[in-house]
């Protein structure tokens, strides 16, 4: 079965960098679409980026655009989500999430477009 393991979480101070990854085993990692969610204490999980089978399309949720960069190595079977000029209310459990698309080379980005999740990583940013 589908597999998926997050890792770089951490605590960082506002303004710093983190580097999420999110390793994949038990697909056809090229087939697949990607997508990063986070959900903060009391909150709901909500989308944060999302990146097509292929890297060439990506999409970010507006609170992030310009401080977070979505990307994925297909010969390593892991994305990643690279962090820089991060806020307190980043802080959040950032998970990874994976969706079959075998016949579009697009972007997904609502929660019941992805099929399997990872368990999370925490990133906690003091202010």
């Amino acid at each position: 079965q589908v597999q998926l393991v997050e890792s770089g979480g951490g605590l960082v101070q506002a303004g710093g960098s983190l580097r999420l990854s999110c390793a994949a085993a038990g697909l056809t990692f090229s087939r697949y679409a990607m997508g990063w969610f986070r959900q903060a204490p009391g909150k709901e999980r909500e989308f944060v980026a999302a990146i097509s089978k292929s890297g060439g399309d990506t999409y970010y949720v507006d609170s992030v655009k310009g401080r977070f960069t979505i990307s994925r190595d297909n010969a390593k079977n892991t994305v990643y989500l690279q962090m820089n000029s991060l806020k307190p209310e980043d802080t959040a459990v950032y998970y990874c999430a994976v969706r079959a698309s075998y016949y579009s080379d697009r972007v997904y980005y609502t929660e019941a477009d992805f099929g399997s999740w990872g368990q999370g990583t925490q990133v906690t940013v003091s202010s």
